[in-house]
């Protein structure tokens, strides 16, 4: 268990708390992935800093690469397993992203995106609004929520089909954070409208 940024339990109960319906995990797992998808298709355009044409056609290091990298990087380092495989995901949503923007051209490529945003995001608020009865993480920490939340619906998903935990007791001790943090937060409420 590792703390600060790095502290794998602190940012799945940051998270979790926001994310407790099963409905909206649901959404959530169903939603997350394509737009971080979709994200790199668009971040396909920026320019590249760096061009290296050792590899086949050239490989340009662009924001959508580094933003890949650093996703990889950052899962490895909370958890090796879990996050190896959400590494080897990020790079193959990055070797497909790219693929298809780069098939489809800008002038089709961003109108793709924000479809699949609109409809993503719009999925992900009303898993808030009307299951979960509270606002989305990224309304009070972004960067967390935005890291967090690939990485959050892969251990739900492995947790619930292959009952993985990062390490032994992640799982009770979680919940029992995650309630309490709901606990909080309810108390909150309830205090601010009465």
């Amino acid at each position: 268990m590792r703390g600060g940024v790095f502290d794998l339990e602190k940012h799945f109960v940051f998270y979790g708390a926001y994310h407790s319906n099963r409905f909206n995990i649901l959404i959530h797992t169903i939603f997350v992935w394509p737009i971080f998808f979709t994200s790199l298709i668009l971040f396909y355009f920026t320019p590249p800093l760096l061009r290296l044409p050792a590899f086949a056609g050239g490989l340009d290091i662009n924001f959508a690469f580094i933003s890949v990298l650093l996703f990889a990087l950052f899962y490895i380092a909370l958890d090796v397993k879990a996050g190896s495989l959400a590494a080897l995901l990020s790079l193959l949503c990055w070797f497909g992203s790219q693929s298809l923007a780069a098939a489809m051209g800008f002038s089709l490529a961003w109108k793709v995106v924000l479809g699949a945003q609109l409809l993503c995001g719009t999925g992900q608020f009303i898993g808030h609004r009307v299951f979960e009865k509270r606002s989305p993480a990224l309304l009070d920490n972004l960067s967390v929520a935005l890291l967090m939340a690939p990485f959050f619906v892969l251990l739900e998903v492995l947790g619930s089909a292959f009952r993985y935990e990062p390490y032994p007791g992640f799982e009770a001790s979680v919940r029992a954070k995650i309630s309490l943090d709901r606990k909080a937060w309810q108390a909150d409420k309830l205090k601010k409208s009465s």
